[in-house]
């Protein structure tokens, strides 16, 4: 299996309750789809300030609400990459700036398929035969404050990640990712950029 396995608690869950589901996935029976929904949003779309000013960026992974530390440290220095490239920030550093601008932004991890258990013992007991899908779905949630007192602007965007596993046709709305991993990266990217598109347009983002 991917070693960025354990910080998405659906796919976790199916590890403790099936150890035949590593053995599929070694055997290339679980493949990893990143949702079609959600595309990437080029930087020359974003609607750029006439005069950007530096930010704080704050950067948190969550798995249902709950902060995951591991996810977040993998996962934040591809985010703030992402951020200081848009061109809608002059600068970008995780501690204070002058003005005290902060953007802050949380990537919530949470299950959209239900009885994941289930549908992963099946497959296990049946060695693949029984295929199965579990779908995970991301929140990434912006929010972002021009200066200390000023009202907050905030944007949302949502996608998902489909495991499938053993004999199971592959969803018509996934493009296929080589990893877990890339999978991951891949929804980041694309969610991220999302967010960022809407947040550029919102009247208030100067």
């Amino acid at each position: 299996m991917s070693r960025f396995l354990p910080p998405f608690q659906t796919l976790l869950n199916l590890t403790r309750a099936i150890p035949l589901l590593g053995l599929l996935a070694l055997t290339g029976c679980a493949s990893f789809y990143v949702d079609t929904a959600t595309k990437e949003v080029p930087v020359d779309a974003y609607q750029k300030p006439a005069s950007p000013h530096p930010v704080q960026v704050v950067f948190e992974f969550q798995t249902k609400g709950v902060t995951n530390a591991r996810a977040t440290q993998y996962l934040a220095p591809q985010v703030l990459e992402q951020i200081k490239g848009s061109g809608l920030f002059s600068d970008l550093k995780t501690t204070p700036v002058e003005g005290g601008a902060l953007l802050s932004i949380v990537l919530n991890n949470v299950p959209l398929t239900d009885d994941a258990f289930g549908k992963g013992f099946v497959t296990g007991l049946t060695f693949g035969l029984a295929g199965s899908q579990v779908s995970d779905g991301y929140v990434c949630t912006m929010k972002y404050l021009a200066q200390p007192q000023a009202p907050a602007i905030s944007s949302t965007a949502r996608h998902a990640i489909h495991t499938v596993m053993g004999a199971k046709d592959a969803p018509a709305n996934g493009t296929r990712m080589d990893s877990l991993e890339m999978a991951v990266k891949t929804m980041t990217r694309q969610i991220v950029s999302t967010a960022l598109d809407a947040l550029s347009r919102d009247p208030e983002f100067k």
